[in-house]
């Protein structure tokens, strides 16, 4: 999971933390990292639903953290793969867990007759669906 910086250096992806209006702190974003020149950006696949949350928090939000694992399906498995005791999991089986995980909710909301809550699993399982990262 690597690219080329504008340097010609590889970039590696990394879980930063991102910081906006030097008040609201942005953990686990999936971000492409030069070791080269030190440039980073945010992977494309996450950067509308950033732009988002950053919008939601208005022009002058009020101090906190936030763990943007917990919104974002994409960087909620990199999180998970990361960890130490999951180093030797394939990403394949942490992919396929979450999904199965996922799906089980949807059965759980859809008995419910939770139509918010099923939208939301929906939207979190089209996000691994719509990742562009290789498995």
């Amino acid at each position: 999971m690597e690219k080329y910086c504008v340097c010609g250096q590889t970039m590696s992806i990394r879980l930063r933390t991102v910081i906006f209006s030097n008040k609201v702190n942005i953990e686990n974003v999936p971000i492409y990292s030069c070791n080269g020149c030190e440039r980073s950006e945010v992977l494309q696949d996450v950067k509308q639903e950033l732009s988002s949350l950053i919008r939601q928090l208005g022009r002058n939000p009020v101090k906190q953290h936030i763990r943007f694992n917990e919104s974002n399906e994409l960087a909620f498995l990199l999180h998970e793969a990361t960890k130490k005791e999951r180093a030797n999991v394939p990403v394949e089986q942490i992919v396929k867990e979450r999904v199965n995980q996922l799906l089980d909710l949807m059965l759980l909301a859809q008995s419910l007759g939770d139509e918010p809550w099923s939208e939301e699993i929906r939207d979190r399982l089209s996000q691994i669906a719509k990742a562009s990262i290789p498995t």
